[in-house]
């Protein structure tokens, strides 16, 4: 087991200054806090943190991270509180290893190559600092390291499944590639078990002949080298072994075909000296065509340089080069660590390019003074404009930034969307105008009588939600018109004293509709409805002449039916008086579903009848119609008409209480149509009533009397559906 000292004295190796005070406090704190706990392996369990610390320096870490090493398991496996933490440690410390405590309690349930992407994705998102990571990929590599000890086969399966689909690429688009290979292999020898024996075999029988083979050309490869004058050194470059068995299974080839089990690494000076050793070697040996790859010149996406060749070397074989400086070896190497190699220098515009990925990936500042300042400033900003979440099944979605419920409502599937009344975020309920957080584990709630809201439309961000919602209101108006316009037809018939069932028979329709360019007879009721057409031109096509001519000469002029119209006689429809219009179809808005003594407005549909709307009522904002259309209504106060009207109830969840809010509705002589359920886990009941009432002032005394029964938590009217 290490010890103490192996951590100071490597972070000290790199770092004189760093604060070796806080480590040690740290070991004492962990040491304490694990005191007779063991590993799997027999070992104490302050093993474990210890080894994690270890690696962190070997990443060339800062004194908080290695620090953080020590302490990543207290808040999971220990007594220790938050509060316990940020006393004794700071603020600093407790978010990485709060940070680090998260990532750990999820697990990945999918090899789907999606979810995986998704998975490593929301696991970036939710370390916002770098470190975290960092720290979760050290405690990752030295779990492989000790996966013999469960005795679970199943178990090791997940786990080393798990390693190889998300922290070995985490770990390679960070640029740390000797860790990006170790979690590799380690998963490899559990998950492939034969695979690996074979493999491992097979390079260890060849080991002797490949390493002679190996520095016969390294000693050819330097003696030219020297009498060029170009300083470098030379080092063997093992093959791992799972990159030989991807070798074997991409390109569907034997053991022995993959020729480059061993290569060479040169690490020279300058990039000028790379291109020169390059040169050199292709004047040694031919190389092979479609073998060399400039990843100086173009690096890759985690900031991978090198020159790579592959040549025909003595005795016909294959021989593979990498070709490098000192800080393309150390980024490769060391991944984000490696920047601390420019901690005495700014970055000028020669070296932007080596940092576009990095700033994509960090916030960082210009001038690196030392290894603690330039930590502080690694924040993740890979995907700022998404988060990811999980649905009950344990699957990933990925959604931009800001999306709520109702965009993962509509991603699951379109009847969830429509009848999403609610949903449960981590086991509690929130607000449908929720914005989603990485992490959250996601649980809809529906009901049959739910229908989507316009308003919906002002907090949606997926084009998905936006598109469904549309399409239900479009799909909502039409029928709306179809009714709208076949209301109309039958009321017209009635002017004519004929029977509508007798008029509008379905052929007859359907020939009017045709004459009228219209392809179905539900299209032209919509037509009415929508004011694209007069019911005049329908009925012209349905009804008899001499009718028609009847009707006329039966009518008074046009004058006198104006001058009627303006007498002001009170509407037989929900009691509204409308100004200077008598013997019109008025209509509610469900919108807003107005009663007495609310302020309202009356809008002159593209049918015939009135549809009135609350004064402030969004969607008449969100309609575009003429200032014409307007018309001025006022409720009829000599009629007491019954109005239905929506209230939302939520109470604590006990026996008895609905049969209190019943008794108290019923007092007011108010009778209740329809009434809607639901409880919850955390002991809530949620009532949403339609009940018949006179007025506003009805209504006051109705809700008012129900919050005064003990257990009720709030009572609204619900304006809008």
């Amino acid at each position: 087991m290490r010890r103490l000292e192996d951590i100071t004295e490597a972070i000290t190796s790199y770092n004189p200054e760093a604060d070796s005070d806080i480590i040690r406090k740290a070991y004492v704190y962990s040491a304490k806090v694990h005191h007779g706990q063991v590993r799997l392996s027999g070992e104490p369990y302050l093993s474990h943190p210890i080894e994690v610390s270890y690696i962190l320096t070997r990443l060339k870490m800062d004194a908080v991270t290695t620090a953080v090493g020590l302490l990543h398991d207290t808040l999971e496996d220990t007594h220790t509180t938050p509060q316990d933490i940020e006393r004794i440690f700071g603020k600093e410390i407790l978010s990485l290893v709060d940070g680090v405590t998260k990532i750990s309690k999820i697990e990945f349930a999918s090899r789907e190559e999606q979810q995986a992407e998704n998975f490593r994705k929301m696991i970036l998102a939710m370390a916002e600092d770098i470190r975290v990571i960092l720290v979760k990929l050290a405690d990752r590599a030295h779990n492989m390291r000790t996966l013999e000890y469960i005795s679970s086969r199943e178990k090791q399966k997940r786990i080393a499944m798990e390693t190889l689909d998300i922290y070995a690429p985490i770990s390679n688009r960070l640029g740390i590639g000797w860790l990006k290979s170790e979690l590799e292999d380690s998963s490899f020898k559990y998950l492939y078990p034969e695979d690996y024996k074979y493999i491992e075999s097979r390079v260890e029988s060849k080991f002797d002949e490949r390493d002679k083979y190996i520095k016969g050309v390294a000693n050819i490869v330097s003696d030219e080298l020297k009498k060029a004058d170009i300083a470098t050194r030379i080092t063997g470059r093992p093959k791992y072994f799972y990159s030989i068995f991807q070798k074997m299974q991409s390109q569907n080839i034997s053991f022995d075909e993959v020729y480059d089990l061993a290569g060479l690494r040169i690490i020279t000076d300058t990039i000028r000296n790379c291109y020169a050793v390059l040169g050199i070697i292709h004047s040694i040996w031919k190389p092979i065509h479609g073998k060399i790859k400039d990843y100086i010149a173009m690096p890759k996406a985690n900031m991978y340089q090198s020159l790579h060749t592959t040549v025909i070397g003595p005795d016909g074989e294959r021989v593979e080069f990498q070709i490098r400086t000192e800080d393309m070896h150390n980024t490769a190497e060391e991944g984000i660590a490696a920047h601390w190699r420019y901690k005495e220098k700014k970055i000028d515009e020669r070296d932007d390019k080596k940092f576009l990925w990095l700033r994509h990936l960090l916030e960082w500042q210009q001038d690196l003074k030392d290894p603690k300042e330039f930590m502080e400033t690694v924040k993740i900003d890979l995907f700022p404009d998404e988060v990811y979440v999980f649905t009950p099944k344990g699957d990933v979605k990925g959604f931009p930034r800001g999306a709520t419920p109702i965009d993962f409502a509509y991603q699951i599937h379109t009847d969830v969307g429509n009848r999403c009344v609610g949903a449960k975020i981590n086991g509690k309920i929130v607000p449908l105008k929720y914005k989603l957080k990485n992490g959250d584990i996601i649980e809809i709630l529906t009901s049959s009588a739910r229908t989507p809201s316009r308003d919906w439309l002002k907090i949606v961000k997926t084009s998905r939600a936006k598109t469904k919602i549309r399409a239900w209101i479009k799909n909502e108006q039409k029928q709306r018109s179809i009714a709208l316009g076949k209301e109309i037809c039958e009321k017209e018939i009635q002017r004519y004293d004929l029977s509508s069932s007798a008029v509008m028979k379905p052929k007859a329709l359907l020939k009017a509709a045709a004459a009228l360019g219209f392809s179905k007879v539900d299209n032209l009721m919509a037509g009415i409805g929508y004011g694209k057409i007069s019911v005049q031109q329908v009925m012209a096509r349905l009804i008899p002449e001499e009718k028609i001519l009847e009707r006329k000469k039966r009518e008074e002029s046009k004058l006198r039916k104006i001058v009627e119209k303006v007498t002001r006689k009170p509407s037989d429809k929900g009691g509204i008086k409308v100004k200077g219009v008598d013997d019109i179809l008025i209509r509610f808005g469900k919108c807003c579903n107005p009663i007495p003594g609310d302020d309202i407005i009356g809008f002159i549909t593209r049918g015939r009848g009135i549809s009135v709307h609350i004064r402030n009522c969004s969607s008449i904002a969100d309609i575009e119609y003429d200032p014409d259309r307007r018309i001025d209504v006022e409720w009829d106060k000599e009629k007491s008409v019954p109005h239905l009207v929506q209230v939302a109830i939520v109470t604590v969840d006990k026996p008895g209480l609905l049969a209190k809010i019943s008794s108290a509705i019923a007092v007011y002589d108010v009778n209740i149509s329809n009434a809607n359920i639901q409880t919850t886990e955390d002991k809530k009941a949620y009532l949403n009533f339609s009940i018949e009432i006179r007025d506003i002032e009805h209504l006051k005394n109705v809700i008012k009397t129900v919050e005064r029964i003990k257990g009720v938590i709030s009572v609204k009217r619900v304006k809008e559906s």
